[in-house]
């Protein structure tokens, strides 16, 4: 039994989720997003919530199961609070701004990297040190937040680069003489 599984999504105010086969569509203050499952498990809208549940008990029908439950748990997530991620910049000279819908980075290069902020997806920088990711897929803001966080990886003998707030980064000694 998937101890994820068996509990079901709880719809809150403002949120409407409809299932159409094995595609599940929410609606909430945020936006719309919809998750199509795959056949080994059953999705069922039950007044303010909604329950999956296996067909079957093959091992794919209970991994589906509870990634399935996981999947609507974040559709509903980010169609009312949304997904965050903060990113921190550290380093001499090393600075983010933005420039309309182009987030310009300073990070040592020769030249500045241009970053065109895809669609689903609102940056800020509050600070010269500071950027703020936020939208309604969960995917699509970490994925974003990789790819701005690869430009300069955080290197473990001064602790420069772009890293996750909050993030350790793990130091090493530098050459002794």
């Amino acid at each position: 039994m998937s101890r994820i599984g068996k509990k079901s999504v709880e719809l809150v105010n403002g949120v409407s989720a409809s299932v159409s086969g094995q595609t599940i569509e929410v609606k909430g203050p945020k936006g719309t997003r919809s998750f199509t499952a795959t056949d080994d498990v059953t999705i069922t809208v039950d007044g303010d919530a909604v329950s999956v549940t296996p067909r079957g008990s093959s091992k794919r029908a209970r991994q589906q199961w509870g990634m399935t439950r996981s999947m609507i748990a974040n559709l509903v997530q980010g169609v009312t609070e949304g997904f965050k991620k903060e990113l921190e910049i550290s380093g001499v000279g090393y600075r983010a701004t933005m420039q309309g819908n182009v987030l310009k980075l300073a990070l040592g290069y020769s030249h500045d990297v241009n970053f065109a902020i895809p669609d689903g997806v609102t940056i800020t920088a509050p600070k010269q040190t500071e950027i703020v990711i936020e939208g309604v897929d969960q995917q699509l803001v970490g994925q974003v937040a990789a790819n701005i966080r690869e430009w300069r990886a955080p290197e473990p003998y001064k602790g420069k680069g772009i890293r996750y707030k909050g993030e350790y980064i793990f130091r090493k000694e530098g050459k002794k003489k």
